[in-house]
């Protein structure tokens, strides 16, 4: 019995449905697609980009919750830079706070990185208890902890009593509250240090066994090796932690609450009295417009300036 017809049927059956399912799928995979990621995406549309439409819209009116908004144009932009003494109070404020929080938290981030780069029986202990401050540091439990450890009768001066030192009003006194919360910020170092160490790792150990050879110092080392290796992890924190620090609020409004005589009366901390004390939610939409326009001006600096000292291992230092 012949059976070569009916196997020649069946492959030619087989092969259009094959066929058929490939065409379908490959016209279903968008569909498919969209529809996985449609939770995220309405998440995105619905609490991001409509919110951010709808403030940039608010910038330009009166709107104080209570009133329909009333369009006047450019009138908060020119109140803010022309009239607020507040605004360029506060922004004073942040930018100092910028200046001297990010370098010393990334130095601190390094420094403990490097010392958390060894190979010591343990370390993963080390390491997991040294990074825990940073998931509990933002937290308002920690700030109210810290409110008491700097008060007048907190920790610290009862630490210095012991040595007969007068303690001082750390966070009531205009000259050392700021230097609290930049403290407290620099304590929560954990994420950047994480980085820096996965970047140390990456440095091969062949560039410090032929630099001891030739004789150079472990400050040479850092000098000469480690931190150029490292640049682009260090621009990467960099930018994070700028960023972030623009943004600093939680602590500013838990511990001083922008006092004592707005010596840390924090950006974003003024934001959010014009936006919910003062219910001036075009007046506060046209102030986070102006700190977005600041904090991209930053980044732009740092990337900017990133082509003198960033040093890339494939293309070397970017001229």
């Amino acid at each position: 019995m012949n059976t070569q017809p009916v196997t020649a049927l069946s492959h030619n059956q087989t092969r259009k449905r094959t066929s058929r399912f490939s065409l379908r799928g490959r016209w279903e995979s968008p569909i498919a697609g969209y529809l996985f990621i449609s939770p995220w995406l309405l998440g995105f549309l619905l609490l991001t980009l409509w919110p951010m439409i709808q403030s940039v819209h608010y910038s330009f009116t009166k709107f104080t919750l209570l009133d329909t908004p009333e369009w006047v144009g450019l009138r908060n932009y020119n109140r803010i830079f022309i009239d607020d003494e507040m605004f360029r109070q506060s922004l004073k404020v942040t930018l100092l706070f910028v200046v001297l929080s990010v370098p010393i938290k990334l130095f601190s981030a390094l420094m403990v990185a490097m010392l958390l780069n060894k190979k010591i029986k343990g370390m993963s202990v080390y390491r997991t208890l040294i990074y825990l401050p940073s998931l509990i540091g933002s937290s308002i439990a920690v700030a109210v902890l810290w409110k008491n450890i700097f008060g007048i009768d907190g920790f610290i001066n009862k630490f210095l009593s012991l040595f007969g030192i007068q303690g001082v009003s750390w966070i009531s006194s205009p000259g050392t509250a700021l230097v609290t919360l930049i403290i407290l910020v620099a304590w929560q170092f954990g994420s950047s240090m994480v980085i820096f160490l996965a970047g140390l790792k990456q440095i091969p150990a062949d560039l410090y066994e032929a630099s001891s050879v030739d004789g150079a110092s472990k400050v040479r080392q850092f000098f000469s090796i480690t931190l150029p290796m490292l640049s682009p992890v260090l621009l990467f924190n960099l930018v994070l932690q700028t960023i972030g620090s623009f943004q600093m609020f939680t602590q500013a409004f838990i511990i001083t609450k922008g006092g004592p005589v707005n010596s840390t009366y924090m950006y974003a901390l003024y934001l959010y009295d014009r936006a919910f004390s003062r219910y001036d939610m075009g007046y506060a939409s046209a102030l986070a417009w102006i700190l977005l326009v600041i904090i991209a001006i930053a980044t732009a600096l740092i990337f900017a300036s990133s082509r003198y000292w960033v040093f890339y291992e494939t293309e070397g230092r970017r001229k």
